[in-house]
């Protein structure tokens, strides 16, 4: 008999509570069917059940919508990126930098600069509160009173002063008394029956130039108002420009201040061998320069102060076995971009450390072929200026040491002038500084065997001035983080030590980076850059070692014409005196005047334009370096996995030529 399934009774009976059914059938399509009342066939379903139903779905969608926008943003970057490298490899297009991408850049790098600050000051905070058991995971976490740093403050402070003032003040104070040079009265001045009048000696100063278009003018003008007798003065512009339009103009800068009293002369040579040295050279070979005692150069991007003879000639009074005083160099443009702040660490170190050092302990240095005053019997005796290599500077310097000749640095004399600005420039000028020097080794080594001097000096000299800082550092840098660090994420069995890898570099960066404390948000970049420029003195000092071809070339860096603060106020000058002017140009000749400034219209005229170049070398270990950063990273190396990564952009970076000012 069929069930019936008649509720309508029971339906309109509200308070009429169910009873159990069970339903047997003979063949069924389902066994059992179980209700407990008429309510619990049609109770609706929980509420709190739908919410969540609800909660996971928009968490989905959210989630979801999140991760397609990260996508597009990664998307809209990449393309950006690759439409950059695209316009670089493929148009080789440059963008000359605006005022207003400037200003742009200069907000973003004080932003790095305080977030750099911020993080340091919270890594010191974390590093101090772990070494004080401050761990929050610890459940009996103890929170220092103020009371207690208060005094462990105190105890710390007094306890370092007392250290610094009796082991550390004494040794400095002596020290910088024997560091820096000192002038007692003045040593110009001489007694006679009618008193007292200035003795000044016969200086020749000394301005070789080629095509330097950029920079002859402000060079020559600061020339030109040295404070010194003009009867014991002469300025030699020695111009081995090829470019006929850059000697008419330097012919019409030199034509000005002769006008104006100033004794100068303009030396053009026809035949240009031997590059600077054979300039020097041919200079020196005047009769006239018999009558000079001392003679100052300048290269044509340097700015001397009027003063410069006067804090430098008088370490030369009453001190015969003196050969040189060199002074330092001050960067014009250290901050104009990333590529010239690095250089301005190397160099700081280079003054501050290298030259200070051995002046005071040896009386020896390396000259820096600029900025520098030489007696010029010592000169002569030494055997002049000698075309042999493309480091005259340190040839000369080398042989005069070796002579007996001593040397002083004066470190608070400084004189203006540029670092390059392109990688390009650069480059070029690194190559010469590192295959020069080998190749001057190899020439000089049997001469400092045979010398005189005392076999300690030797000794600093061959492993000091020669193979430490141009062959063992760029070989160790080259070698060791471009080749072996990277080889060995392939094969895991080689590892290389921690001391090797960090500690070494990082102490290394930071006794660089001391001199110029400013830079020291730059360590890090500092450090890749460094590695990065291993390849080119690498392959600069083997060049130079085995005198290939390469360490013959002589280029002349290219100037920017940055200006000094003097020089844009004495421009103003120059504005403001019109009159003066026009008597300058009737008095001078009328051909030279016209011929330059026809010269200098076309200059004006003339479109500035960019390029860039594209370096193999560099791509090439960019692309082996990134490897191995991916080889790193599988095999859960984190130190080394960071170090590659960033290295191997670096190198992209700089094998694109995206780092420093476009040469133009």
């Amino acid at each position: 008999m069929a069930p019936s399934f008649d509720f309508s009774k029971r339906w309109m009976k509200g308070t009429q509570k169910g009873t159990p059914v069970v339903v047997t059938m003979e063949n069924p399509t389902f066994s059992v069917v179980e209700i407990n009342g008429v309510d619990a066939a049609f109770k609706p379903v929980e509420k709190s059940r739908v919410k969540n139903a609800k909660q996971v779905t928009w968490f989905l969608l959210l989630k979801a919508h999140h991760a397609i926008g990260c996508v597009t943003w990664f998307a809209t970057v990449l393309w950006s990126l690759l439409g950059a490298i695209k316009k670089r490899l493929i148009y080789r297009q440059g963008v000359a930098m605006e005022s207003e991408r400037l200003e742009k850049g200069k907000v973003l790098f004080r932003v790095i600069k305080v977030f750099l600050v911020t993080s340091l000051v919270v890594l010191v905070f974390e590093v101090v509160a772990y070494l004080q058991g401050w761990h929050f995971r610890n459940p009996s976490l103890h929170i220092p009173r103020t009371s207690d740093l208060e005094s462990l403050m105190h105890v710390v402070y007094v306890a370092w002063l007392r250290f610094r003032a009796e082991y550390i003040a004494p040794p400095i104070k002596s020290l910088s008394k024997k560091i820096k040079p000192k002038i007692y009265g003045d040593p110009l001045k001489v007694d006679d029956i009618e008193g007292s009048v200035c003795d000044y000696p016969m200086v020749l100063v000394q301005i070789p130039m080629c095509n330097e278009r950029e920079v002859y003018e402000q060079s020559i003008s600061a020339v030109c108002q040295i404070d010194w007798p003009r009867d014991r003065l002469l300025i030699q512009v020695l111009d081995d420009s090829d470019d006929e339009s850059i000697q008419w103009l330097i012919k019409a800068e030199v034509t000005k201040w002769s006008q104006k009293g100033i004794n100068i002369i303009y030396r053009h040579r026809l035949i240009r061998t031997g590059y600077k040295a054979g300039n020097l050279k041919s200079a020196m070979s005047c009769d006239y320069v018999k009558g000079y005692e001392f003679v100052a150069i300048f290269d044509a991007d340097f700015q001397p102060n009027p003063d410069f003879l006067k804090q430098t000639v008088p370490y030369f009074k009453d001190n015969p076995e003196l050969g040189l005083v060199q002074a330092r160099w001050a960067f014009v443009n250290k901050d104009e971009n990333l590529l010239t702040r690095l250089q301005n660490i190397n160099l700081c170190f280079h003054f501050e450390v290298e030259q200070q050092v051995n002046g005071v302990f040896l009386n020896f240095f390396g000259f820096n072929g600029t900025a520098g005053v030489w007696r010029i019997k010592a000169l002569e005796e030494s055997g002049g200026w000698l075309e042999r290599t493309t480091v005259e500077d340190m040839d000369i310097a080398v042989r005069a040491h070796l002579n007996g000749w001593k040397f002083i640095f004066v470190n608070d004399v400084k004189v203006l002038c540029e670092v390059p600005e392109s990688y390009e420039a650069y480059k070029k000028q690194q190559h010469r500084w590192h295959s020069g020097p080998m190749q001057l080794f190899r020439l000089c080594l049997p001469e400092i065997v045979r010398s005189k001097i005392s076999p300690w000096k030797k000794g600093n000299l061959i492993l000091l001035f020669f193979l430490l800082r141009k062959l063992i550092l760029p070989f160790y840098s080259f070698t060791l983080f471009c080749i072996i660090l990277p080889l060995t994420m392939f094969v895991p069995e080689a590892e290389l030590p921690l001391w090797v890898v960090c500690y070494v570099p990082v102490f290394m960066s930071f006794l660089n980076i001391l001199p110029a404390p400013k830079s020291f948000p730059f360590i890090v970049p500092y450090l890749l850059f460094e590695n990065t420029m291993s390849v080119t003195k690498f392959n600069a000092m083997v060049s130079g070692l085995f005198q290939l071809g390469s360490s013959y070339e002589w280029i002349v860096t290219k100037k920017a014409g940055r200006s000094s603060e003097s020089d844009l106020v004495a421009a103003a000058e120059r504005e403001t005196k019109p009159i003066e002017q026009q008597k300058i140009h009737r008095g001078a000749s009328d051909s030279v005047l016209v011929e330059s400034h026809q010269f200098k219209e076309q200059k004006e005229e003339a479109p500035v334009k960019k390029a860039n170049k594209i370096y193999k070398k560099e791509l090439t270990l960019a692309f082996l370096l990134l490897t191995a950063s991916v080889r790193s990273l599988l095999s859960a190396q984190g130190v080394h996995f960071y170090y590659l990564l960033f290295q191997g952009v670096t190198f992209l970076l700089v094998g694109l030529d995206l780092i420093g000012e476009q040469m133009s």
